[in-house]
């Protein structure tokens, strides 16, 4: 399969707005709390479901395989399976299992993670970029026996112009998440129209207008104390002031938050702006049921 099939498959199977299960870092909610939650979500309409992973603690494929298992269409995909966790050999592998085994209903995202974590299974993090390229160039390398030849749309993390490019590059697409919709539109014309651009949205859904914008503000204020983001703002024209007050401006571009018209909003501005899918990412803070039901609740403004 051709890369632009695979493209077209994967925004087929994608869908133009999914979610991401509000999963913590810190602890897991049962296995069958999670089955019983992909099926409220695949009942609400949503075609997608996201997974996060890190190193330890879970593997991101082993679960996507337990979560495709409990649904009957839905597709799953990782966001962002993290490249430290297994060798590339092995994640190609799984992945055109998964992909054999529930055909249309699999994406591949990759992230590169963090020097800690490359430390943790005793590795050196080296630079991000050649780290990647050398990683996605080894997936396909021989093996005995052969992984299955079924071919899954393979997207890589990339809130950066480098990281974008190289994933225009040598995948199927990027995932960047938290950015404003001039930040969408800037990688659609990086991309070009035949790679898949998912977005990651951060949404606070909330009735009380003040309440919501005030925890968007101190979402987007803990972000901008990354050099990496604040850089990557002042790079779309978001002047020194504006990102050390966290300007309104700021918030509203890069945070979906208030009830659900407000939110779909948001979504569509990314969709307009050239994103293929819009994935929507609830605070992993927050209980995982309550996570749920606000995903339910958002549905019926989102999905058609």
């Amino acid at each position: 399969m051709d890369t632009t099939t695979v493209v077209g498959a994967g925004r087929r199977t994608l869908g133009p707005v999914g979610v991401y299960l509000p999963l913590p870092f810190t602890s897991a909610p049962s296995i069958d709390l999670q089955r019983k939650a992909v099926g409220r979500l695949e009942r609400a309409g949503y075609r997608t479901a996201w997974t996060n992973e890190v190193v330890g603690g879970k593997d991101a494929l082993v679960h996507l395989s337990v979560l495709l298992a409990a649904t009957q269409r839905m597709a799953f995909a990782t966001g962002i399976a993290n490249i430290w966790a297994r060798p590339p050999q092995m994640a190609h592998a799984a992945s055109a299992l998964l992909a054999q085994a529930y055909p249309g209903r699999f994406v591949l995202g990759l992230g590169g993670g963090y020097p800690q974590q490359a430390e943790s299974v005793g590795r050196t993090f080296g630079s991000p970029l050649a780290t990647m390229r050398d990683y996605l160039d080894r997936m396909h390398a021989e093996t005995w026996p052969p992984a299955p030849d079924t071919a899954y749309p393979r997207i890589i993390a990339a809130n950066g112009p480098k990281m974008l490019a190289l994933g225009g590059e040598v995948a199927d697409g990027v995932l960047p998440a938290g950015l404003p919709p001039e930040f969408t539109a800037r990688a659609r014309q990086e991309l070009g129209p035949d790679k898949l651009l998912v977005i990651g949205l951060t949404i606070i859904p909330d009735t009380d207008a003040d309440r919501a914008k005030a925890a968007a503000r101190d979402t987007v204020a803990a972000r901008l104390d990354q050099p990496w983001y604040s850089a990557g703002m002042a790079r779309l024209g978001y002047s020194d002031d504006e990102i050390a007050q966290v300007s309104d401006r700021l918030v509203e571009a890069t945070v979906a938050y208030g009830d659900p018209a407000a939110i779909a909003v948001k979504v569509r501005e990314h969709l307009a702006a050239g994103a293929d899918h819009v994935t929507l990412m609830p605070s992993t803070d927050a209980d995982f049921t309550l996570g749920i039901d606000q995903l339910e609740d958002l549905a019926p403004a989102l999905v058609s």
